[in-house]
């Protein structure tokens, strides 16, 4: 009955016997074998464009790359001042940009509007002594559990574009956006303005490899050195591919977000009241007294305080593969507590 974090899903059967059939010893290593070589097409398939794709064995390792492909030493990449880039990733951006700074922006339930960026830019005198914008990351689905919608996503990118900006987006759970918003992958991407995408598989069926999809073709030019030069490369690349094909070949990677959201949804609907944010993905922000806290990890559910969010906040995130009488036991404990 844990509920703590994703990251602590099971591997999907499909990722595990994709990784066994690409076992057996081969002639090609890196990106030269069979299905290194088929990820570019199934990628640019699934988002109806050309992409390039490097596979990675983190999302810090896609984001922080992503964003170095972008941003110079001295540039700055604004970003929700709760981003995962600044709040849980360590300075992996600063160190692998060489110096890059995060301009943070506030925003309601995770999420940055046009006019919090406006307000942002207005306290800019925009001269030598200042650090550079020169990117906007997104994170979709948000650090607490919303969805940016692809008006929402083109908005945003409109307005960096106009000031000459990339555009990234973090999407560790870009599969339970999706998923609820019912939209395509490219309508949330780059149809919305997004030149780099995080792709996010480890939380939802993966073992090892998320991806950084590129979706413009100069910013991938740099991508395979800074991949290689940052020990982000597996010698044995095979294994990253057929986890990645695995997920979205068969609509997997849909189906375990799509599972996960509707089970959060459930939790979400015996919380009422004491949720903080509205629940648009599989992670849930609530209020509980510290005895309701104790009360239920006594009685065997694990989840994380959230201190960002006030000493009584609580994070709940529900896995693809969560047991469905663990969620119906907890809804039925949140609904005594309402």
């Amino acid at each position: 009955m844990d509920f703590h974090s994703d990251n602590a899903a099971g591997v999907h059967p499909a990722v595990l016997a994709a990784v066994a059939e690409a076992a057996g010893p081969l002639p090609d290593a890196y990106d030269s074998d069979p299905w290194s070589s088929r990820l570019d097409s199934a990628f640019s398939t699934l988002f109806e464009a050309p992409v390039r794709v490097f596979p990675v064995p983190s999302g810090t390792a896609a984001n922080a790359l992503a964003l170095a492909a972008m941003v110079p030493p001295w540039g700055g990449i604004l970003a929700h001042v709760e981003a995962h880039i600044e709040v849980d990733e360590a300075g992996a951006v600063p160190f692998f940009t060489h110096g890059a700074s995060h301009l943070l922006v506030e925003g309601e339930a995770g999420k940055l509007t046009v006019e919090a960026l406006e307000a942002r830019f207005a306290r800019r005198r925009g001269d030598v002594h200042q650090v550079q914008p020169a990117a906007l990351t997104l994170t979709n689905a948000t650090e607490c559990g919303t969805v940016y919608t692809p008006a929402e996503v083109a908005a945003l990118a409109a307005f960096a574009k106009a000031r000459g900006l990339r555009v990234h987006m973090d999407g560790a759970r870009f599969a339970n956006a999706v998923a609820r918003l019912g939209c395509t992958p490219a309508e949330l991407s780059w149809r919305a303005g997004v030149d780099i995408l995080s792709f996010g598989c480890i939380k939802n069926g993966g073992m090892t490899s998320d991806a950084i999809l590129c979706f413009t073709p100069e910013l991938a030019k740099t991508l395979p050195v800074r991949r290689k030069r940052a020990g982000m490369m597996p010698s044995k690349g095979r294994f990253a591919a057929a986890q990645l094909l695995a997920l979205i070949e068969g609509g997997t990677w849909l189906q375990n977000a799509a599972r996960a959201n509707a089970l959060a949804d459930r939790l979400a609907a015996a919380a009422g009241p004491r949720l903080l944010w509205p629940v648009e993905a599989n992670s849930l922000f609530l209020r509980l007294t510290p005895a309701e806290k104790a009360a239920l990890r006594k009685e065997g559910f694990g989840f994380y305080d959230w201190e960002l969010a006030g000493p009584d906040a609580a994070r709940l995130v529900v896995r693809w593969d969560q047991d469905t009488a663990a969620v119906d036991a907890l809804a039925s404990r949140l609904a005594a507590l309402s």
